[in-house]
């Protein structure tokens, strides 16, 4: 196993980063690379009480944290939520990882606060992450409703390009009372957005993502400016799947990177 810098924060592979690996197949590729922790993508359409067994005898025979299972993403028709958060019950997820086409409204609190409460028989927490794409679109929107809903395993969160490309600043974090936010989700970009408006944002969120330390974001910062809590890497780049199409050397190079940046940090 590569000799990583020392840190006292969990990291998490987040399921974006290894989309092309089976969610069972996911915990055998994180401990490969040397991850303590990893995400669970949940597809409705594929997901069934066999893969739910299948996930919890990997995390077993791995070794590995599920971290988080992803994503409720609330919309006009309704969600997976109530299947989500029982397969992450099942398999010991301490996540939920929730975003919203619904605008802020009484139904998208109602809705958020009702998977907070059949998660907490689990001793699950439901964070709400806000992205610029989505309607749920910043730091405010996503506040807004966790404090409205008012549970005490709610959470905001963060993603560091998401942050950035909404406006928002470590400082902003800063203000705010650092138990809101239970982990973090780290990636990096360019300081300037795509020139494209929302088109461009997309592309990036999904394509266009760039190592911890490779790019200008505030990483250091927004790590500092919230503590101790784990961080799960986010990194869907089209430049990566093609430099590693193998997933465990991917993930590898996904950790290295992320040790570097955690070392410069402060806490």
């Amino acid at each position: 196993m590569p000799d990583h810098p020392r840190t006292d924060r969990l990291c998490s592979l987040a399921a974006g980063t290894i989309l092309d690996v089976d969610p069972t197949d996911a915990p055998r590729v994180a401990a490969a690379a040397g991850w303590p922790a990893v995400g669970i993508w949940f597809d409705p359409a594929t997901w069934s009480e066999q893969t739910t067994q299948n996930v919890i005898r990997s995390l077993d025979a791995h070794g590995v944290v599920a971290l988080d299972m992803e994503p409720v993403i609330a919309g006009p028709d309704g969600d997976c939520g109530d299947a989500l958060v029982e397969a992450a019950i099942a398999i010991g997820a301490r996540h939920v990882l929730m975003a919203s086409r619904v605008p802020v409204s009484p139904a998208l609190i109602e809705r958020y606060g009702r998977l907070c409460d059949r998660a907490a028989t689990g001793g699950v927490k439901v964070v709400l992450e806000f992205l610029p794409i989505f309607a749920v679109r910043n730091l405010r929107d996503a506040l807004e409703v966790v404090r409205s809903a008012d549970r005490p395993n709610g959470g905001v969160l963060v993603d560091t390009l998401h942050l950035a490309r909404s406006g928002g600043s470590p400082d902003d974090l800063r203000a705010l009372d650092p138990t809101l936010f239970p982990y973090l989700q780290l990636a990096d970009a360019p300081q300037a957005a795509p020139d494209d408006g929302i088109a461009g944002l997309l592309h990036e969120a999904l394509h266009g993502r760039l190592l911890p330390g490779e790019g200008a974001l505030p990483l250091r910062g927004t790590l500092d400016a919230v503590p101790s809590v784990a961080v799960s890497v986010e990194l869907r780049s089209a430049a990566l799947m093609s430099a590693f199409p193998d997933p465990v050397a991917r993930a590898r190079a996904v950790l290295a990177a992320t040790h570097k940046v955690l070392a410069q940090s402060s806490t």
